[in-house]
């Protein structure tokens, strides 16, 4: 079995009317959610599928040096291909790595986890991810219905200020029992101009927030600051989790060995892929600590990092990410169809727990359709306009980096 082609393929989900939603500092509006769908196809008529970097960067990359390089390879062999190229390429190459694995699991009768590191358990836990810029009522309600559907936790994100986020902290709390999980986002939420958080608002709000008991507060601080992060982890009662914008492997294993965190996260597809993941899991082993899934985009992106997931135990994988959107009237956030309709079928969600397919290769249906429902438009997917000082950014699905302008010109901001 040859691979014949390689393909990048972008889409979109526009808002008719943008979604205006103010925060402690600013405004930020959101235009749309992009996705993309990685396709590799064989001689053979095998198809290998995976969740991509939703930027035209990588599309380029996949199109210009990544296909030509998979072209004429028996997928079977690609843990020797030894890909090179700069970092941000070699992540994208990753990402569509997964999709390869997917090909030769479905050619052996086997499922993803049994190619990459053997299933050692057939779910894993997921907590419900919503709640954006919402009065703290909004947010007690959707947690009652996260909750309802079975999660055994809830993500939100606050953006209230000090005095606002305690509110929503305990407006949530009031609406759960006491062992349901919160996890508190703070990233960009807490860094609005001139009125972000110092580093002493956040250690205050964290002891602030105990009484409450959240699960974890995530980001709290810029990523980069791994001696904040240590300060902070060592001054205050609360779990500390982040990774998601950690930029390679040598500053993952600083957050994990520098003892920053309690929680590791890695969006393993688009992060540096399945081989770094599993480096990732075992340095959290060895330091005691837990990983927690980051997955923000379709359910295609949530199976594919389950796959990896269950081959470890609970105790070191102990979190799926499982984004919830208002999709058919659904509770969660804005609504982003194509991150459901990828599938042709839902993932089984029981206890509030993924249940993994038994299927060859990532083990879900591809609805390929979805490509041509949803065509790619150019451009950020959100912008933020921030008070003081005067400023408007935004942010595409390219994680490299930090903002876009409102054109779309990448800044170092």
């Amino acid at each position: 079995m040859k691979i014949t082609k390689v393909e990048g393929l972008l889409m979109s989900c526009p808002f008719e009317t943008p979604i205006p939603l103010p925060f402690y500092g600013g405004l930020r509006t959101i235009l749309k959610r992009d996705a993309m769908l990685i396709r590799v196809s064989t001689d053979s008529g095998i198809k290998g599928f995976a969740p991509g970097p939703a930027h035209v960067r990588a599309c380029r990359e996949i199109k210009e040096l990544i296909g030509p390089f998979l072209e004429g390879r028996d997928p079977g062999d690609w843990r020797d291909f030894g890909f090179k190229a700069p970092l941000e390429t070699q992540k994208t190459y990753h990402a569509v790595e997964v999709a390869v694995i997917d090909a030769a699991a479905k050619a052996d009768g086997a499922t993803m986890s049994e190619l990459v590191g053997g299933r050692r358990r057939d779910r894993i836990k997921c907590y419900g991810s919503a709640g954006m810029y919402m009065p703290a009522e909004g947010y007690a309600a959707e947690a009652a219905a996260v909750r309802a559907l079975g999660f055994p936790a809830y993500k939100l994100r606050p953006a209230a200020g000090p005095d606002g986020d305690l509110r929503i902290a305990e407006a949530v709390r009031e609406a759960t029992e006491p062992g349901f999980g919160m996890m508190l986002d703070c990233h960009g939420w807490w860094r609005m101009g001139d009125r972000s958080y110092s580093p002493r608002t956040i250690r205050q709000l964290c002891r602030d927030l105990a009484p409450v008991s959240p699960y974890w507060v995530e980001e709290p601080l810029p990523p980069d600051d791994h001696e904040g992060y240590r300060r902070l982890r060592a001054s205050q009662p609360l779990p500390i989790a982040s990774g998601e914008h950690e930029p390679d492997e040598a500053s993952f294993r600083d957050l994990v060995e520098s003892e920053c965190v309690d929680f590791v996260q890695m969006d393993v597809c688009c992060q540096g892929g399945f081989a770094m993941g599993q480096r990732v899991f075992a340095a959290a082993e060895r330091q005691g600590i837990r990983f927690a899934f980051h997955s923000w985009g379709t359910l295609l992106e949530v199976v594919a990092a389950a796959q990896l997931g269950v081959c470890w135990p609970e105790t070191v994988v102990e979190w799926l990410e499982y984004p919830l959107h208002s999709n058919g009237g659904r509770p969660g956030m804005y609504e982003f169809p194509v991150a459901d309709e990828i599938l042709t079928e839902p993932l089984h969600i029981e206890d509030g727990c993924l249940v993994m397919p038994d299927a060859p290769g990532i083990g879900v249906e591809i609805d390929e359709s979805a490509v041509d429902r949803y065509p790619f438009i150019p451009g950020p997917w959100s912008i933020f306009h921030i008070d003081s000082p005067p400023e408007t950014l935004a942010v595409d699905g390219d994680h490299s980096v930090p903002w876009v302008d409102a054109e779309g010109v990448r800044s170092g901001g």
